[in-house]
């Protein structure tokens, strides 16, 4: 199984997809066995997770150049090639392995953030994501559902993540994107909405009542 976490920075995805890590490798649902054997628990993130795919996540959101910002295009295709590099490395071993995945974003986080707040349109991210998933998609998404002024209130890393240092309408934007989102055809059943206000305990256990274990 390959559980994936979307949303905006300070949306808590990060922190609540450590905590679902946490909870299965302490209590792994028995629906989830394959022939009795109690399944490993593999806690990813994008971009990241590999040398290759963190050395690209700090040349998208860690470096600046003096007079030149990266195009949203070039964003894209290196987010891209990140997620090939840690698809097909570990993710889709692990899956056919039969452990289960959880993971801190996904192709979505593209199509928010350079398709729709960055004007390339979420067509053009799947097109540009095509090769790179190569039909791996997740078995769940849940998508922590907050309004853009309580999550960026919680944002601390502006100095290592140059999303964080965007301001509202920006995020508002990229809210608008997974909306959009959560209405493509391969989305279908796969996209939870999470209230994702409120204490964190209260939060997670609505997580988990979605899983319905």
């Amino acid at each position: 199984m390959y559980i994936v976490f979307e949303g905006i920075v300070g949306s808590g995805k990060s922190t609540q997809s450590k905590k679902l890590v946490e909870y299965l490798r302490q209590n792994p649902p028995s629906p989830l066995y394959q022939g009795g054997t109690r399944p490993e628990i593999l806690h990813v993130r994008e971009p990241g997770s590999t040398p290759i795919a963190e050395d690209i996540r700090h040349l998208c959101q860690g470096k600046e150049w003096e007079g030149e910002q990266m195009h949203p295009l070039t964003n894209a295709y290196l987010y891209a090639a990140a997620r090939a590099q840690t698809l097909h490395t570990v993710v889709r071993p692990a899956l056919e392995s039969g452990q289960i995945v959880v993971s801190d974003r996904c192709f979505l986080s593209s199509c928010a953030y350079q398709g729709e707040a960055q004007w390339l349109g979420i067509d053009t991210i799947l097109s540009v994501n095509q090769d790179a998933i190569q039909g791996i998609l997740p078995d769940i998404v849940f998508y922590m559902d907050i309004d853009v002024e309580t999550a960026l209130s919680r944002t601390f890393d502006t100095v290592w993540d140059k999303w964080e240092k965007m301001g509202k309408e920006f995020f508002e934007s990229i809210s608008r994107g997974y909306d959009k989102c959560e209405k493509l055809d391969i989305m279908k059943n796969r996209f939870i909405r999470i209230d994702a206000s409120g204490p964190e305990e209260e939060i997670f256990d609505r997580i988990i009542r979605q899983l319905k274990i």
